[in-house]
C-alpha cells in the first residue's frame, strides 16, 4: 500500500513542477531517492509519464493523465461550453485565459489559451492554485457558504510572496470587495510575477461550478487596466452559465 501511495505522491508532484528529476522529487517528497525511481519506472512503464528533451533525465505527464482527468468530473462538458467563451476572451485582451474549477481547497486548471506574445506565463494543465492566493480562488471563495470560509479560515493561511493575504480579517474584506464588484484581482500573491483578474461562474442556486481569469505578467497589467479586465471576464463568465444553461440574475 505505501509502494502505491508512494507512486501517486510522485505523480502529483511531476504534474505541478513537471519536466522535474529525481533529485529534486525525492527532495521535495521527503523520500529516498531509490523509491523516487521505482515510482517513476512504474509510472513510465504504465505510460503515465515520458522523460522530456534534454541531456538530463527528466519527466513530463502524458497525454494519459488529462484523458483520465476529463472523466473524472463533468469536466470535459465544461470545457467544450467554454471553449468559444474563453476564445472569444483571449481575441479581446491578447492575454493568456484559465479556466478553473474547484476541488477540495484548491482551484485546478482544466483549460488555458495562451496569449500570442512572446513573454506569457505558463502553467500546466492541472496545477492546483491556493484558494486564498490565486485570482480563480478568491473569486470561487467569495461565493462560498459562510461556514466553509469560516472553516478554511481556522488553519492558518499559508504566505506564498510577501503580497499574499494571511490575515482573516483583510481576507474577508477582499471576498466582500469581489462580491461587490463581480470579480477577483491578484497582483503577485501566488508568484511575485504573475497578474491576473478572475471572475466566478455560477450556477441557478448561485454556487461556483468554474471560474475565468486573464492571466499576464505583471508588468502588463498595471492598476487602470484592471477595471477593464474586470467587466470582460465578468461577461465572459456570465456568458458560460448561459452556455451551461444556468439563468442569470
Amino acid at each position: 500500500m505505501q509502494n502505491v501511495l508512494n507512486t501517486l505522491r510522485v505523480l502529483e508532484e511531476v504534474a505541478t513542477r513537471q519536466p522535474v528529476g529525481v533529485g529534486e522529487l525525492a527532495r521535495v517528497l521527503g523520500m529516498p531517492k531509490s523509491s523516487t525511481q521505482r515510482a517513476l519506472h512504474t509510472l513510465n512503464t504504465a505510460g503515465w509519464i515520458r522523460q522530456a528533451r534534454g541531456e538530463v533525465t527528466r519527466w513530463v505527464l502524458t497525454t494519459r493523465a488529462l484523458d483520465v482527468g476529463r472523466h473524472a468530473t463533468e469536466e470535459l462538458s465544461l470545457r467544450d461550453a467554454g471553449m468559444p467563451v474563453l476564445e472569444e476572451l483571449r481575441a479581446r485582451t491578447e492575454e493568456t485565459i484559465h479556466l478553473m474549477v474547484p476541488e477540495g481547497d484548491k482551484v485546478v486548471l482544466i483549460e488555458r489559451l495562451q496569449t500570442p506574445k512572446a513573454v506569457r506565463i505558463v502553467l500546466p494543465l492541472g496545477i492546483n492554485l491556493p484558494l486564498h492566493a490565486s485570482a480563480n480562488g478568491k473569486a470561487v471563495l467569495a461565493h462560498m457558504q459562510p461556514a466553509y470560509i469560516d472553516r478554511l479560515m481556522r488553519t492558518p493561511l499559508p504566505g506564498y510572496t510577501h503580497t499574499t493575504i494571511t490575515s482573516n480579517e483583510r481576507l474577508q474584506g477582499e471576498l466582500a470587495a469581489i462580491r461587490r464588484r463581480g470579480y477577483a484581482t491578484n497582483s503577485g500573491e501566488w508568484r511575485s510575477d504573475v497578474a491576473a483578474v478572475a471572475a466566478a461562474v455560477l450556477d441557478s442556486d448561485g454556487v461556483p461550478v468554474a471560474s475565468l481569469s486573464i492571466s499576464t505578467p505583471r508588468t502588463r497589467m498595471p492598476e487602470e487596466l484592471v477595471p477593464t479586465y474586470g467587466r470582460h471576464v465578468k461577461a465572459a463568465a456570465l456568458a458560460l452559465a448561459a452556455r451551461l444553461g444556468y439563468a442569470r440574475e
